[in-house]
C-alpha cells in the first residue's frame, strides 16, 4: 500500500525540525546512506538537459570543421 502526500518544502522543513533530536538522527543517518548521492547521479540537472538536448555534427559537418581549423590556424601564423 502506497500513500502519497503533497507537501510544500517549507512545511516540511518545519516538520523535521519539529522532531526529537533521536528521530532527527535517525533521519540524517537514512539520508547520509549514499542515498542523496545515487539519486543526485540519476536525475539530470537542466543544464544537462539543456546541453543534451542541442545540435550535434555529423561525420561530414566534422571534417568541414577540421578543414576550417587547418587553414585558420595556418593563415594566423
Amino acid at each position: 500500500m502506497e500513500i502519497r502526500v503533497e507537501i510544500a518544502f517549507d512545511q516540511l522543513l518545519a516538520t523535521i525540525k519539529r522532531l526529537p533530536a533521536s528521530k532527527l538522527m535517525q533521519l540524517k543517518s537514512e539520508l547520509d546512506n549514499n542515498k542523496i548521492e545515487t539519486k543526485a547521479k540519476k536525475e539530470l540537472s537542466d543544464f544537462q538537459n539543456f546541453l543534451l538536448s542541442g545540435p550535434v555534427m555529423n561525420e561530414d559537418q566534422y571534417q568541414q570543421f577540421q578543414e576550417n581549423r587547418e587553414n585558420f590556424n595556418k593563415w594566423r601564423k
